[in-house]
């Protein structure tokens, strides 16, 4: 039985629903029977029907004495659809191979005892790494109540990222562009602070034909409801959904209108700064999200670091310098020492056009 290569394919199928499938993680199913794949599937956008089920379907009376391959710890808790245990002891399959196991406390090993219990044979921790991976932002929540943070820069070398008049149309090159227009579309919501939006009066949509069928929800820290009734983000939110994080109390006629023009406001206690990142970050998961791609400006970088709040950054840097008379990426936030800096690992660099995208991810 070659259990990787049929894992690996199960593993695939998982990371193409990433971005769509929240509130639930993006799960690969693969059916085998006889050396033959009967069925198929990834987790449906918004989160059902769940892979599976799917994939049971479509191998019908052939997933008798069959192997699913399953990226994550099947479900054993009635929510909206019944547990996928029960639907893969229902149609006979005698084998189970589990990549990662599932961390929501109504599961967290449930599922294989239930499918154990059953008669199935079940393995787990087939490509462990690459299933945990996948499953980062919904770990991320389970754990921690929060959404997985990546924390995206263009930049020149120097860290700047527009001139000291504002203009920052384009720094890095076309291919660039494509790539975080990627980056948007594996991830549930995009963030930004209002200081971009009253600046660059962004739509923050992924304009990748066929990526993300989900609308892209686009979300604003904004303490002060300052976003401008005419700005993109409102005007379309309607179309693809707008969220501002707000403090208790902020102007009741700014929120009247916003909620008129169908913006979602989530209240959060204020800072001396603007808003509570922390609890904001914990209603959006709240609301399902999981990964949160966090695209500016240098204001909201600075908050969201100072807190330690972000997970990964993924930085593309133009081959040029501007001075520092430009505006950093990062405004200043309090660190005097080497040893309160945050840290991170690179863990990929690639050439994109002209310019060069760093991943890096937060030290151990």
């Amino acid at each position: 039985m070659d259990d990787l290569s049929h894992m690996r394919a199960a593993l695939a199928l998982a990371r193409r629903g990433l971005g769509n499938a929240w509130p639930n993680p993006s799960v690969g199913c693969v059916i085998v029977q006889a050396g033959r794949v009967v069925g198929w599937a990834v987790t449906a956008p918004g989160g059902r029907p769940h892979a599976e089920t799917q994939a049971l379907a479509m191998a019908g009376t052939a997933a008798r004495g069959a192997t699913a391959y399953v990226t994550l710890e099947p479900c054993c808790h009635h929510g909206r659809t019944p547990p996928c245990t029960d639907a893969l002891i229902a149609a006979g399959v005698a084998r189970v191979v589990i990549a990662s196991r599932d961390r929501d406390r109504r599961v967290n090993g449930q599922g294989v005892q239930r499918l154990r219990d059953a008669g199935i044979a079940v393995e787990t921790g087939v490509l462990a790494e690459a299933g945990d991976e996948i499953n980062a932002g919904f770990f991320r929540a389970m754990e921690a109540g929060r959404p997985l943070v990546t924390l995206k820069l263009a930049s020149t070398l120097d860290g700047r990222i527009a001139t000291h008049a504002g203009e920052s149309q384009w720094i890095t090159g076309e291919p660039a562009r494509r790539a975080a227009h990627g980056l948007r579309g594996r991830h549930d919501a995009v963030m930004v602070g209002v200081g971009t939006v009253l600046t660059d009066d962004p739509d923050l949509t992924c304009r990748i034909p066929g990526l993300k069928p989900v609308p892209m929800v686009r979300v604003v820290a904004d303490s002060h409801l300052r976003t401008a009734l005419t700005a993109r983000l409102v005007v379309g939110a309607r179309a693809a959904p707008t969220w501002i994080i707000a403090r208790n109390g902020a102007d009741p006629q700014r929120r009247h209108a916003l909620s008129g023009l169908g913006v979602t406001l989530l209240d959060v206690p204020g800072t001396q700064t603007g808003v509570d990142l922390s609890r904001g970050l914990e209603a959006l998961a709240g609301r399902g999200i999981t990964r949160l791609l966090v695209e500016g400006g240098g204001q909201l970088a600075a908050s969201l670091l100072r807190a330690d709040l972000v997970d990964r950054v993924v930085w593309f840097h133009a081959p040029s310098v501007m001075g520092g008379d430009g505006w950093p990426a990062a405004q200043g936030f309090g660190v005097t020492r080497l040893a309160d800096m945050p840290r991170f690992v690179r863990h990929a660099a690639t050439a994109v056009g002209e310019d060069m995208m760093t991943e890096l991810r937060r030290a151990a």
